[in-house]
């Protein structure tokens, strides 16, 4: 399914870029703390190549917007951001190395505009990193239409578009 999806939009103009990240284990496991910034990822290796990161520079100084296919997108290229902002860079550049990187309500996004993805466990990393881009009630409200519409969760399941 979702090749295809990626098939039609490439068929509509839409570039489709590659990043890499190996995910850890700590990506799903449940977040119990009460203060969720208190929670510890699990480092991850990430890989950005320089002609990617030239691509969606274009893009931003284009006013196009990025959209990550997947959690694992979204944190690669906010791991490279963030990179690149220690190294006192405006624009991302070829990098790799290991993240810990936990996106959650109140995240300033600096590279990724919107995202598809599925639907995630709740009391998740990745539901809360959906929250950070769409707002909690937004996501509550179609977490509670897919219930109602019997949609399919979690890693197989069905997608949404969130922006």
């Amino acid at each position: 399914m979702v090749y295809e999806l990626l098939d039609r939009l490439k068929a509509k103009g839409v570039e489709i870029l590659d990043v890499l990240l190996h995910v850890g284990l700590g990506t799903f496991r449940p977040v119990k703390c009460e203060n969720i910034a208190e929670h510890k990822m699990h480092a991850e290796y990430f890989k950005l190549e320089q002609n990617t990161a030239d691509r969606i520079n274009l893009a931003k100084k284009e006013g196009r917007r990025i959209v990550a296919v997947g959690t694992t997108v979204v944190r690669t290229l906010e791991a490279a951001a963030d990179l690149a902002s220690k190294q006192s860079r405006q624009e991302l550049a070829a990098c790799e190395g290991w993240t810990d990187i936990f996106i959650y309500p109140g995240y300033k996004f600096k590279v990724v505009d919107s995202l598809i993805t599925n639907f995630h466990f709740p009391r998740s990393t990745l539901i809360m990193l959906v929250c950070a881009l769409a707002g909690r009630e937004l996501i509550l409200k179609a977490y509670e239409i897919a219930v109602k519409e019997r949609y399919r969760f979690f890693s197989f399941g069905d997608a949404m578009f969130i922006e």
